[in-house]
């Protein structure tokens, strides 16, 4: 494929490191006390997405889950080695406003203790598992700050059934706390009308045409001169997992064209420019410095 005028312009790779059997839509049918007796195919999904990023020379944040860190701190250190940014998933995968606050602060905090002693760098980056800081779990945002974590990617600026903030601002900007700031890097999406549609990966990349992607992320660089942030995980392009139990809307979203998601992630790389968050922190024109208040969100 031809490459884009919009290339000039840098987006954000990130991937969420977690195994198949992490993702959210097993829970309540998978317990966590049984994710150690199913075959873990996450280490051999990394490496392929750290080949995939290598050939395209291409460096991407990692969110890594910290179960996952714990069990293979050598997969962390490799990822680091290559160039690449770690930061946290938490440590496990459960919904931000699934959890108590004292809960989540457990959580984050041992995630970040493992990475940082597995890859010897500091960790300031978070995702939350499934987008779950939503405003009724906007308390999480105090707990990253008090933590030491210098930025959340956590908002999704749409509607849906399990996350999403749509009044966010859609693009980089330091979101103003009780406790202090924190700069939100938000899922991309593209204003149409008055919705936000999403572009940023994951299921997205998988289930709708990878021309919808494409033209997306093609919008963000040329008209509204803005990267792009983008999300995928190892599972998915892994389309040899075990199938696991779950109903019907589960089994689509998480099953869906698992077996060209790695096709499309190589033309995703060779038509669009990436880089890690961290990298495009102090960008000017990636982070909108303006502090915006609390109610913005609402």
């Amino acid at each position: 494929m031809h490459n884009l005028p919009s290339r000039a312009v840098v987006n954000a790779m990130t991937v969420d490191v977690e195994d198949y059997f992490h993702v959210s839509v097993f829970d309540g049918t998978l317990p966590r006390h049984q994710w150690g007796r199913l075959e873990s195919r996450v280490g051999q999904n990394t490496d392929r997405l750290l080949e995939l990023f290598e050939h395209a020379g291409v460096r991407a944040t990692f969110f890594v889950l910290g179960w996952v860190a714990e069990r293979w701190p050598e997969l962390v250190r490799r990822i680091a080695s290559l160039g690449h940014e770690i930061a946290s998933h938490g440590y496990a995968h459960r919904l931000a406003y699934d959890q108590t606050q004292t809960a989540f602060r457990d959580d984050v905090r041992r995630a970040k203790a493992l990475l940082e002693d597995a890859s010897g760098r500091p960790v300031i980056g978070f995702r939350a598992p499934s987008y779950s800081i939503t405003p009724r779990s906007l308390w999480a945002l105090d707990i990253l700050i008090a933590e030491g974590y210098v930025y959340d990617a956590s908002i999704f600026p749409i509607r849906h059934d399990r996350y999403g903030i749509p009044l966010s601002a859609r693009h980089a900007y330091r979101l103003a706390r009780p406790v202090g700031d924190i700069i939100e890097m938000p899922a991309s999406t593209v204003r149409y009308g008055p919705l936000n549609l999403p572009i940023a990966g994951g299921g997205y990349f998988r289930i709708l045409p990878y021309a919808w992607t494409r033209w997306g992320i093609g919008r963000l660089n040329r008209v509204e001169r803005k990267p792009a942030i983008f999300y995928i995980h190892p599972w998915e392009i892994d389309p040899d997992q075990p199938r696991l139990q779950t109903g019907v809307l589960g089994a689509f979203r998480h099953y869906r064209n698992l077996s060209v998601t790695e096709r499309r992630l190589r033309a995703l790389l060779s038509e669009f420019a990436f880089a890690p968050l961290g990298t495009l922190l102090n960008a000017s024109d990636f982070v909108n410095y303006a502090v915006q208040p609390l109610p913005y969100l609402w």
